[in-house]
């Protein structure tokens, strides 16, 4: 009973940082279920099969926010499925023993790339209203679905970033369109675990337990999203999937470290974590304070008053 309470906290603390991230509920679910010794594919399957609840309700909160452009869900969302399917029946062909440090190594790269992603380039604004073509989302969303299904996530962590990357939407929609197409990513990656390795490998009350708190969580998430600092909770998103995932390699077969280096690497990674955290808070801060004074600019510049300006 205590297991699944905590694992119904997780989902609704995973899906309460995926829905105000746009990433990270099945980097952060499947990364717990490895640690505590689930079979890769029925980790990543267990995580998809939640997601096709957690992921339709986040999608119906961010719809009501206004937070999803409908062309992008359509054009990235499709090839994602078929890059799903793919990826669940790979990882499915797979040993136990081959395919844990595997997602673990696929893990560690994407929580790298979120931290340092938002850590130091925060979110890009320059591209504002361009459209985004079908012959980027088409192939991204390919690669972001195979990814996510042999990683037990990886939708947001690669669809997320590329697409803010490029500037062209508000992050609000980015994060809400990835969160809509995702359920069809967690449909087709669950059918294809069903095929791969069946439904006896799946423990359906974790599933139950996991879609229950990330549930609770999508609304809350799609209200957060107007007003949390992504770059902020990036960094420290980020930092805790490196943290585990780095535990998991450092105690597989393929390294087997001692303890006194498990202990330093471990210490290395939060030291470099909280770092990344107060650069990161103290970049935003910087911006804030810098579009504040480029608000007073403009106010005073159309001619209004000295105290309009003041506050603006």
């Amino acid at each position: 009973m205590r297991s699944l309470i905590l694992l119904g906290l997780v989902g609704f603390a995973a899906q309460l940082v995926d829905g105000s991230l746009g990433m990270a509920y099945g980097v952060t679910s499947t990364t717990l279920l490895l640690a505590v010794g689930t079979n890769a594919a029925a980790a990543s399957a267990t995580v998809h099969l939640a997601e096709i609840g957690t992921t339709l309700a986040s999608g119906l909160a961010h719809w009501r926010f206004g937070n999803i452009d409908w062309k992008v869900v359509a054009k990235i969302g499709v090839p994602g499925a078929l890059g799903a399917f793919a990826g669940a029946t790979f990882l499915s062909s797979l040993s136990t023993e081959t395919a844990a440090p595997i997602m673990s190594l696929i893990l560690l790269a994407l929580g790298l790339y979120v931290l340092i992603r938002f850590t130091a380039y925060g979110l890009p604004r320059g591209n504002l209203g361009k459209p985004l073509r079908k012959r980027f989302l088409a192939p991204l969303g390919l690669v972001a679905g195979f990814v996510d299904a042999t990683g037990g996530g990886g939708w947001g962590p690669v669809g997320t970033p590329a697409i803010l990357a490029s500037g062209r939407i508000p992050p609000r929609k980015v994060i809400g369109s990835i969160d809509a197409s995702e359920f069809l990513v967690a449909l087709s990656a669950s059918l294809g675990f069903l095929v791969g390795i069946g439904s006896e490998n799946i423990d359906f009350a974790w599933v139950g337990v996991l879609l229950l708190g990330g549930v609770i969580a999508a609304p809350i998430a799609a209200w957060l999203v107007r007003h949390i600092p992504p770059r902020i909770l990036g960094s420290a998103v980020g930092g805790v999937i490196v943290l585990t995932n780095v535990r998991t390699l450092l105690r597989s077969d393929w390294v087997e470290a001692s303890g006194g280096v498990q202990t330093f690497a471990y210490l290395t990674i939060a030291l470099l974590w909280a770092a990344a955290i107060a650069y990161s808070v103290r970049e935003y801060r910087r911006d804030k304070a810098s579009e504040s004074v480029e608000a007073a600019d403009a106010a005073l510049a159309e001619g209004a008053p000295e105290e309009e300006a003041a506050r603006a």
